[in-house]
């Protein structure tokens, strides 16, 4: 296709994307404007595991342990004094984060920072392991990280968790993030780290010995992608309004690996096209948890089904097309031109043609 229309096709896709976002905003009722914003936070999420995964060919499984860690710095750093107090009445809020109050946007800076440096404790001893024992170490990290924050009371409030955080996970905040993030993973898979991320998740022998320090390489991907994972914590806990222990179990790692997986390992715009799908579909299936009455099957209710549905989905793609939905390809208006779905140009039309007309 043209450059021009290409061109013309992504003005019309922003101006469109924009004028979603207005909608959502003001004529979205209350339920769908969370699942739409859910998506967003998604995507960062899948992102951030993606660049784990996909891109640097790593199996990492703690990702839920980084979100709690964002979720808690963030709403630490933003709950005002009287809400802190209504919440710790088991034991007293710690004397030096009782009177901590600061704006969104740099707890929002600070939650991806400490769960960055999170990463970076946990990835330095972890990634000198590999493969299946990398995986385990990292959901053993993100088990403990679990635990201690049910167990510190002072601080976390413990079982109990946060309620009241301020309703800062607005459809602009949360998509504007989602597009910043977005925008960083493409610029960096086309920089020279991301082509060496690549070639690690290609071939690690060959790239050390190319000169590449692959662990170097492994930690600060990992770290980096501890921060899109605590970024995307506070933005859900802020969506949200209350965040507690038990929210941050292995099956909301599934969830974003089930998405990473489905949308493609190695694909940006892949990770982001199912995290739409895969946050609207497991609205839409809901009712499988519930109460059934289809004539032939009838059940009081399967807790769970919803899931079963998914993990079935996910071993369908696994064993039939490994690669997801894009495999490692991105997005692009000509490939929507040739699966038929965009008018293709002419054959011998514009300069192309006048020089074939010439030859």
């Amino acid at each position: 296709m043209k450059t021009g229309k290409n061109t013309r096709y992504t003005i019309i896709a922003l101006v469109a994307f924009a004028l979603l976002l207005v909608a959502a905003e003001f004529l979205f009722d209350a339920f769908l404007k969370r699942v739409f914003n859910l998506c967003a936070i998604y995507a960062i999420l899948a992102l951030s595991l993606n660049l784990v995964n996909g891109f640097t060919g790593l199996f990492s499984l703690g990702h839920a342990g980084f979100m709690a860690v964002g979720a808690y710095t963030c709403a630490l750093l933003t709950m005002s004094p009287e809400k802190k107090a209504m919440n710790y009445f088991l034991e007293p809020i710690a004397p030096w984060l009782a009177n901590v109050q600061i704006p969104f946007l740099p707890a929002l800076l600070a939650a991806g920072l400490v769960a960055a440096l999170f990463g970076f404790l946990i990835g330095a001893p972890a990634l000198r392991l590999r493969d299946d024992y990398l995986a385990i170490a990292t959901l053993g990290f993100s088990e403990i990280i679990r635990v201690v924050i049910t167990n510190l009371q002072g601080i976390t409030n413990g079982a109990q968790g946060l309620k009241g955080l301020p309703a800062y996970s607005t459809t602009f905040v949360v998509w504007g993030v989602a597009v910043l993030t977005t925008i960083f993973m493409i610029f960096l898979m086309r920089s020279s780290f991301g082509r060496a991320l690549k070639a690690v998740r290609d071939d690690e022998i060959a790239a050390e010995a190319m000169g590449l320090d692959v662990f170097r390489l492994k930690v600060v991907s990992f770290t980096t992608s501890s921060f899109l994972a605590g970024v995307g914590g506070a933005l859900l806990g802020h969506m949200i309004t209350t965040i507690d222990p038990k929210m941050f179990t292995f099956m909301l790692t599934f969830n974003i690996l089930l998405i990473v997986v489905l949308g493609g390992t190695g694909s940006i715009s892949g990770s982001v096209i199912a995290a739409v799908v895969v946050t609207f579909l497991m609205e839409l299936l809901r009712f499988l948890d519930g109460p059934m009455n289809l004539i032939v099957f009838k059940t009081d209710g399967l807790p769970g089904l919803r899931m079963v549905i998914f993990s079935i989905l996910l071993m369908i793609v696994v064993i039939f097309r490994q690669r997801g939905l894009m495999g490692n390809k991105e997005f692009s208006w000509d490939m929507l031109a040739a699966s038929g779905l965009l008018p293709k140009r002419k054959a011998g039309s514009g300069a192309e043609g006048k020089e074939g007309g010439h030859a």
